[in-house]
């Protein structure tokens, strides 16, 4: 199977460094990326540093640091094959709490983050005339949870959804291909000690683990034939929950 170079965001901790782990043990490339520079290099050091692992530094709100990505991995590896727009925040608040400045982080973050870091990498892609662009989404864009108030939230990751679709449909001819992996509750750090609280919100009645998010992303980077898909893994979220 072909050698890629992948570029991770937010891939200090959680599904973003299971994910670069997972295409490093494969013999990939890999380029992460946070914005906090200590929680990186300590990542960095963690999976083993070397000469297949690159890191940059930066918030990806802004499209210089999808810019020094792109250039990063070029000038490592010779390549930007896989972007994985990781990077993202999750809070709660209710709807009429909601002020400019609120919102304003999550489109910032998880809207304008994958959509310039996409915009400063699709040049190289095109030029490779081969790339795969993988964001992460959440099934919880069509699935409504009572007592759970994340319009801002769900406001920024559903955008995501319909930039997927355009992406595919935009680049599909120049052999781009565009995803998204949507994530059921995953145990991370963002859930501290509570992600087990979740699991009757799936149907297999437990929650999911950060490798099994990189399981799906890697497959869907290896593949040759999948664009314009959200896929759901979710342990049956989108489907049902279980009650018992």
């Amino acid at each position: 199977m072909k050698t890629q170079t992948v570029i991770v965001t937010g891939a200090s901790s959680g599904i973003g460094k299971e994910v670069a782990r997972y295409f490093l043990e494969r013999g990939d490339n890999v380029v992460i990326n946070s914005t906090t520079a200590r929680k990186l290099e300590r990542t960095y050091m963690e999976l083993g540093g070397g000469n297949h692992l690159a890191m940059v530094t930066g918030d990806v709100a802004n499209k210089e640091t999808g810019e020094k990505l792109v250039s990063t991995a070029i000038e490592k590896f010779g390549s930007a094959d896989v972007l994985v727009n990781n990077a993202g925040i999750f809070e709660t608040r209710p709807f009429l709490d909601v002020d400019e400045a609120y919102l304003d982080r999550f489109l910032n973050t998880n809207l304008k983050g994958t959509f310039f870091t996409t915009q400063a990498i699709i040049p190289q892609m095109l030029k490779q005339h081969n790339g795969v662009v993988i964001n992460i989404g959440t099934p919880l864009v069509n699935h409504g949870l009572t007592g759970v108030p994340i319009t801002a939230q769900m406001a920024s990751k559903g955008a995501i959804n319909a930039l997927t679709v355009q992406l595919a449909a935009e680049f599909g001819k120049s052999n781009i291909r565009v995803n998204t992996v949507a994530p059921g509750t995953i145990r991370t750090p963002m859930h501290d000690n509570d992600a087990d609280q979740s699991a009757g919100l799936h149907l297999l009645n437990r929650v999911g683990e950060a490798e099994d998010i990189a399981q799906m992303v890697y497959t869907v980077a290896k593949s040759n034939f999948i664009t314009g898909a959200i896929i759901n893994v979710d342990g049956g979220m989108g489907a049902g929950h279980n009650l018992n």
